[in-house]
């Protein structure tokens, strides 16, 4: 039975309502196919007895009729989010055999509705990456053409390439500067990072406090409508989160288009933009002019200072976040002479390459002298960017844009590894919507050349994630692009 793997949420669901199989049938047939696609390194921990106990509660549910909004989903959960009971290391060496005594309320949610805990994915060590070859564990293989070792995109590799080869209905994911939407878009899935503060974010490893946001990558535009209809909420345990109501995802998608403004950014077409990615934008641009939309050009003139004011402000919040990381309470212990060197020599094993570098950059841009040189400069681009958000929002409703500037690429990629901005240099087109706290989703829009998938991204106002879902369906229903089977 495992074709069942290859169903959305919402076939799965009414599959599973009309008894034309079980949950415990189900999640056996997730677990034989995580078993065939371990060389894909999706999974840095499974949880079969788990999720077997969990689908036996939801097929009782189903027998007496109280199925929940996700009973017998089987996701696979970020390893950034603590599970209780269950190991969660961000995919770090330094948080070596942690294990939770508390659940993120992101998957709190997702549990009490129904869905089924698979395991736990692979990822960038503590979110940071674009390739997940920052892994402890290390990289995740992009489901698409295996053979030719490409990466999975980050830092939710795991999972958008767990999605996307059938070995979870649907995952979460987080996103600080486009770690949701950029794996999505390399690994031809559909991932939406929400509003700053639409989703919880206790419980989740922080990387930088102010960009961070939990969101689901899905098989559609609809599955994406489902999940975040579960995580998202307002929580007294976070401060940063919002105490606003969560609207009904699913009544936008089938929504007329007609007389929406589209907003297309000058900015999003620098020289040399890559043809195929142009080309595929235009070609949405054209399905929403069929479908109605107004098409608006736009400017959002900070944007080319975008991407530096993002890499001073996150690694100087990662600097911060990290520091608890120290060997003294929890994870990896190196031994040392004294306090002092056991902190050094706890934090040298502990973190890899990217994170030092980060944790450096940060410690540098905090420090006296440097604070109001780097620091504070970048918190007024912030600012800058957010006020071009809001004046361009004056003149259409939502924004098209291509999701990441090229496909995915080979692991090991001696341009990427060697120069460190050429993999920051992915997120250009991503790192402004975290910057400005607002919604974005991105969908596949077709194949490269080369066979890979390419994603296009909208961008809507801060908590109208409905108006994105409404056009992404759109989108979706004409590009009849293929998932892999």
């Amino acid at each position: 039975m495992s074709d069942i793997t290859k169903l959305t949420i919402s076939q799965t669901l009414d599959g599973l309502k009309s008894k034309k199989f079980s949950a415990t049938e189900l999640t056996k047939s997730y677990l034989s196919e995580m078993e065939k696609n371990r060389n894909l390194n999706a999974y840095v921990l499974e949880t079969p007895e788990h999720a077997l106990a969990q689908a036996t509660v939801a097929d009782a549910n189903y027998a007496g009729g109280s199925p929940r909004a996700l009973e017998g989903i089987p996701l696979g959960i970020k390893d950034i989010f603590c599970t209780k009971d269950i190991r969660t290391t961000a995919c770090s060496h330094i948080l070596d055999g942690f294990v939770p005594q508390y659940e993120s309320t992101v998957t709190s949610k997702l549990f009490a509705d129904g869905a089924i805990c698979l395991g736990k994915l692979n990822m960038d060590e503590f979110a940071m990456g674009g390739s997940n070859e920052n892994s402890f564990y290390g990289p995740v293989v992009n489901p698409w053409h295996p053979e030719r070792n490409l990466v999975a995109g980050g830092s939710s590799g795991g999972s958008a390439a767990a999605v996307a080869a059938n070995i979870c209905a649907a995952a979460t994911g987080t996103d600080t500067g486009g770690s949701i939407r950029q794996p999505a878009a390399f690994c031809g899935v559909t991932g939406i990072k929400p509003t700053y503060g639409r989703c919880s974010r206790y419980g989740i490893m922080a990387f930088a406090s102010s960009l961070d946001q939990a969101g689901p990558i899905a098989k559609d535009v609809r599955d994406c409508a489902i999940l975040l209809q579960s995580m998202a909420g307002y929580d007294a345990k976070d401060s940063t989160s919002v105490n606003k109501e969560v609207p009904n995802f699913l009544s936008s998608i089938g929504q007329s288009i007609k007389g929406l403004k589209i907003g297309i950014p000058a900015e999003y077409r620098p020289q040399g933009l890559n043809q195929e990615i142009a080309n595929y934008w235009e070609k949405g641009i054209e399905i929403l002019k069929q479908a109605g939309a107004e098409i608006v050009d736009i400017s959002l003139p900070h944007t080319k200072y975008a991407l530096a004011a993002y890499y001073i402000i996150a690694p100087a919040e990662a600097s911060s976040n990290l520091a608890r990381y120290d060997g003294a309470r929890y994870g990896l212990r190196v031994d040392g002479k004294n306090l002092d060197d056991m902190y050094t020599n706890s934090r040298t094993e502990g973190f890899g390459a990217e994170v030092k570098r980060r944790i450096m950059i940060g410690t540098y841009v905090l420090s006296a002298g440097y604070y109001d040189a780097y620091y504070l400069k970048a918190q007024k681009v912030r600012r800058l960017v957010q006020n071009d958000f809001t004046e361009a929002f004056k003149k259409c409703d939502v924004i098209l844009t291509p999701t990441t500037p090229i496909a995915a690429f080979p692991i090991g990629d001696k341009s990427m590894r060697e120069n460190p901005i050429n993999m920051w240099l992915n997120d250009v087109f991503t790192v402004s919507v975290n910057l400005a706290g607002l919604p974005a989703m991105s969908l596949p829009i077709g194949l490269s050349k080369d066979g890979l998938p390419l994603g296009l991204q909208l961008v809507g106002r801060s908590f109208d994630e409905e108006t994105i879902f409404k056009t992404a369906a759109i989108i979706e229903q004409e590009a009849k692009f293929e998932r892999l089977k």
